[in-house]
């Protein structure tokens, strides 16, 4: 399952979904209603939900992969909606789980998306409170110290499981450049 980020939709995969060839697996990549950071997080993570089971039923085991604000998403479905019981494997591209401050002069009664995204919010206050439903999943974090979308690039790190820096100079070139395609690649077929 591969879960986009903000400005983005199911299309920002397609040069991930090129590199992995002809992939056994099944891939999904579903288009959410994120309407530029107006729906919250915890919202959007319910309606992932929903077209994980459509999808994939209610009790097979998925692999997640979630780019910018749909790592987040991705997290707090994982987290928060019980999809720690059927998550093997989640992989985090440039995702601010703790924050960005690029998020913070947004207004959270207008931007409730980008608000939880600001550094302190009561979203990522609770993820990163109890990780417990985290620690059985394989988790990896990829990012960029140079993203201009996640300030500081380290911002984009999960608490547990393995960080890998990406080499690129933009956020958009975590999905599009060679450089980053081919370790991601690598890091969905593992077995």
């Amino acid at each position: 399952m591969l879960v986009h980020g903000m400005l983005d939709s199911s299309r920002v995969f397609n040069r991930l979904r090129q590199h992995l060839g002809q992939s056994k697996r099944r891939l999904l990549a579903p288009d959410l209603p994120l309407r530029c950071g107006i729906t919250p997080i915890a919202e959007s993570a319910a309606l992932l939900g929903e077209q994980i089971e459509a999808a994939f039923g209610a009790d097979q085991t998925i692999d997640l992969c979630g780019f910018s604000m749909g790592g987040v998403i991705a997290r707090t479905w994982i987290q928060l909606r019980g999809g720690h019981r059927r998550t093997r494997r989640f992989t985090s591209v440039a995702s601010p789980h703790q924050g960005t401050l690029t998020a913070n002069p947004w207004p959270s009664r207008l931007l409730a998306g980008i608000a939880d995204l600001k550094q302190g919010s009561a979203l990522l206050q609770q993820l990163n409170g109890d990780l417990s439903s985290l620690e059985a999943i394989e988790c990896c974090s990829f990012y960029s110290d140079l993203d201009l979308v996640v300030v500081p690039g380290r911002r984009a790190v999960l608490p547990v499981g393995e960080q890998r820096m990406l080499p690129v100079w933009t956020h958009p070139q975590v999905l599009r450049d060679r450089l980053s395609l081919e370790p991601l690649a690598e890091e969905l077929m593992r077995p």
